[in-house]
């Protein structure tokens, strides 16, 4: 969702797509009003380490098909109907959010559930390169500025003007997710150790106490390569990946963000991590971050230490279930081999940070 159409470096190369029967889905676009261009190549973007994402041409006008990964998938992930939901109404709400425009639950017609989604031109950084703005001196500190901004307006959305204050199950949010991420690391680990030290992260935090918050919006998967910006400006024209989103204690996002946000002084397994060029020069500190949305929003962050270990743990078990989609084949990348051995040692980056570290 992220490549201009001629810019073939965001694509991966023709033999690398993941193919699909494009004839049966036109069929299928055709008898609900849409009309793909087939004589248009159809590429399939670059990144991302789950979700396909296609470019292709609807009704004239560039769009972007979105659908799940094979195999089994782990509860509560690559909802593709969760996701539509929120991106048709929030749309409404905030500028910098693409619209839904169909969604389909019938399998037979491509394998799996997928949506369309408006296509959203502009520049995304990917992983810890900052290549793309090295002629940039201005951009850590404006991308640091934009992405707690950015976090801050999802804060202020008014889930009920939308229609989406039904969304998830906000009361008892951190603690489901407690349990929730412990019960989804058990099933993909069968090592004693792991074992051990997963249960050492999630009994730590279940004594934990945590504020009390009003439920906002939360994307629950909130970083810089899920921001597509305008090149020049660097703001978003885009928010993406929503297809975890729920509503919940807001400084979940905030916590998620921060998981990701690595510092030059970090252990080696947040370098290795690689999700954000955070530590580049010239880039906010996470406390620096954690103070400019408590000055935005309003909330209370003194939980927040805490908050970030649960993102950590569920960083690290994410990254488990990964590896487990390897192993059983159901994606081939070779990135994935060493998903395994970065969880592992994200999770004890988590255990480390219950000790009192940032």
């Amino acid at each position: 969702m992220s490549a201009e159409p001629g810019d073939a470096s965001k694509f991966l190369p023709l033999e690398e797509t993941v193919p699909c029967d494009w004839g049966r889905l036109s069929g299928y676009l055709k008898t609900n009003g849409m009309r793909v261009d087939l004589e248009r190549p159809i590429r399939q973007f670059a990144g991302g380490l789950a979700n396909r994402n296609y470019l292709m041409v609807v009704n004239g006008k560039p769009a972007v098909l979105r659908r799940p990964p094979d195999g089994d998938l782990p509860p509560g992930a690559h909802d593709m109907a969760r996701e539509h939901r929120i991106l048709s109404r929030l749309a409404d709400a905030l500028p910098f959010v693409a619209r839904a425009l169909h969604y389909c639950d019938d399998c037979s017609v491509i394998g799996v559930s997928f949506q369309l989604i408006e296509y959203r031109p502009g520049l995304v950084i990917r992983g810890a390169d900052l290549s793309p703005l090295n002629d940039r001196t201005d951009a850590p500190g404006k991308l640091s500025a934009m992405m707690v901004e950015t976090l801050a307006a999802l804060y202020r959305v008014d889930c009920r003007k939308i229609g989406l204050d039904d969304l998830g199950r906000p009361d008892g949010f951190i603690g489901r997710a407690i349990a929730g991420w412990s019960r989804r690391g058990a099933l993909v680990t069968d090592n004693a150790a792991l074992k051990a030290l997963l249960q050492d992260v999630s009994h730590w935090l279940s004594r934990q106490l945590f504020r009390e918050r009003s439920p906002t919006l939360l994307h629950c998967d909130f970083k810089l390569d899920n921001l597509i910006l305008d090149p020049q400006a660097l703001v978003p024209v885009a928010l993406v990946d929503w297809d975890m989103g729920t509503r919940g204690d807001p400084l979940f996002d905030l916590a998620t963000l921060l998981s990701y946000w690595a510092q030059p002084d970090d252990p080696p397994a947040l370098q290795r991590l690689g999700q954000m060029p955070t530590a580049h020069p010239g880039f906010w500190r996470r406390s620096e971050v954690a103070r400019r949305y408590a000055a935005l929003t309003g909330e209370d962050i003194d939980d927040l230490p805490a908050l970030r270990v649960l993102a950590l743990f569920k960083l690290g078990v994410v990254f488990l279930q990964l590896h487990r989609q390897w192993i059983n084949g159901a994606v081939k990348d070779d990135r994935y081999v060493e998903f395994a051995r970065l969880g592992e040692d994200i999770l004890l980056v988590a255990r480390d940070a219950t000790g009192g570290s940032e």
